[in-house]
């Protein structure tokens, strides 16, 4: 269905674009019509697929687990660490290997969050951990610049965000089953 979407709307824009210059100074605004339409319906199609896809119930429940998977072991693995095992190379080391992962696990399943609990929760869990992501990546950059202690300090305020998010988004899967 998507390829036809995509087929549609390849098509209108060729067409219309086509009717356009074959002649300057007319138009045959019939065929652009056409054109036109054959976009527009490509377009509604292709958002009618993405949001069936989206909304599939075993895609929710697997990106479910995936959140609740990832923001869990982000909070366990920042709550494991060793300050001073991990100084300078290996502290970066560190956050590539033992976070990044689950960074990019929790950012690829977010879509579902609207669907699962709604905009509002998705804004709200959202804020909390991309707060906890900019975190990592300042603890990243303060490492690699040679500052051990505010590194230690930008980890453990990103544990805080990410606590904030797994409290946001158990309270709205609660809401959402009762």
């Amino acid at each position: 269905m998507k390829s036809i979407a995509y087929l549609l709307i390849a098509a209108g824009f060729l067409g219309g674009a086509t009717v356009t210059a074959l002649d300057v100074a007319t138009v045959n605004w019939l065929w652009f019509g056409i054109a036109a339409v054959a976009a527009i319906a490509g377009v509604i199609l292709a958002k009618r697929a993405d949001k069936s896809r989206a909304t599939d119930s075993a895609l929710l429940e697997s990106n479910k687990a995936e959140l609740n998977d990832s923001l869990s072991n982000l909070l366990a693995t920042l709550q494991q660490r060793q300050d001073d095992t991990y100084v300078g190379q290996a502290r970066l080391d560190w956050i590539d290997a033992a976070l990044r992962p689950d960074l990019r696990r929790f950012a690829e399943a977010r879509e579902s969050l609207v669907h699962l609990y709604g905009l509002q929760a998705y804004a709200d869990i959202m804020s909390e951990f991309a707060a906890g992501e900019r975190y990592v990546n300042r603890a990243w950059s303060s490492m690699a610049d040679g500052y051990a202690d505010e590194s230690d300090a930008y980890l453990e305020r990103a544990s805080a965000q990410f606590e904030d998010a797994q409290r946001l988004q158990m309270a709205a899967s609660r809401t959402a089953a009762a």
